[in-house]
């Protein structure tokens, strides 16, 4: 039984839509009724999630919209021009989800051995991406007196990343701090600011890289660590996503819900 969702006449932000948990959640708000609006850095992936949406979707024949583009959330213009092309393209601008980020093709090395290049490249996607999105769309919902915010962040940014990437569990613990100050700043607007922190999902070509270096063994090791005995599917993040997207989750704000199966 799937989860309903209402959010017909809501406009929905989602960076990161071009695969696994970002296209699954755009997905998942277009069933819902919602007009959205996905961005992502990968021309060519983006246009085959939006192809795969389509189809899922019959076509665009359902209550809401989908349209993708092309967007650096590190380059502020660009990401602003985004969002006002979205506003005035629907009259309003309900929620957004940063899902963008991930290791972009890092591996975990030594402290000593990391580029400030590498370093720097991982903040910006996942932590200073989050802050120049958040930014945009805050005087929006500020004037309306409501507005969803959702970031996906990481078991990373809670305990040790089974990444080795120093950079990507710092990042996504500053998410969390992040989450937590605009979740005051704009609570009394209307607004609530969660993140979901989802456990191992093979969901883009870095976490099949990472799921295959793990080996027959070290596979069954990260299986039994948890509770329910499987992996996660991007669906099972997206379920939570439209959760604190609601209505309903008015009074849940500043928090982290750990998806991961129970680890």
């Amino acid at each position: 039984m799937s989860l309903r969702f209402d959010f017909q006449g809501r406009t929905v932000l989602v960076t990161g839509a071009a695969q696994g948990i970002g296209a699954e959640i755009c997905a998942r708000f277009l069933q819902a009724g919602a007009d959205v609006r996905g961005s992502d850095l990968d021309a060519a992936a983006l246009a085959r999630s939006a192809e795969v949406i389509a189809g899922r979707l019959g076509k665009g024949d359902g209550p809401g919209s989908f349209q993708a583009r092309v967007v650096d959330v590190t380059d502020p213009d660009a990401l602003e021009g985004w969002v006002a092309g979205a506003r005035a393209e629907t009259g309003r601008l309900d929620v957004l989800v940063h899902s963008a980020g991930g290791v972009g093709g890092q591996v975990g090395g030594p402290v000593d051995e990391v580029s400030l290049e590498d370093w720097d490249a991982l903040l910006a996607t996942n932590l200073t991406g989050a802050f120049l999105a958040a930014r945009a769309v805050a005087p929006t919902m500020r004037d309306a007196g409501y507005g969803r915010v959702v970031v996906i962040s990481s078991g990373a940014g809670l305990r040790v990343s089974l990444t080795g990437l120093h950079a990507y569990a710092a990042a996504k613990s500053g998410q969390l701090g992040l989450v937590r100050q605009l979740a005051h700043e704009l609570g009394p607007s209307g607004i609530t600011v969660n993140a979901v922190a989802p456990g191992f999902v093979r969901s883009n070509p870095s976490t099949e890289r990472q799921w295959k270096s793990y080996g027959p063994q070290g596979q069954d090791a990260l299986v039994r660590g948890i509770a329910v005995r499987r992996l996660g599917e991007p669906a099972d993040i997206a379920h939570a996503v439209l959760f604190l997207a609601s209505p309903e989750a008015g009074w849940i704000t500043g928090k982290t819900l750990e998806v991961d199966g129970g680890r």
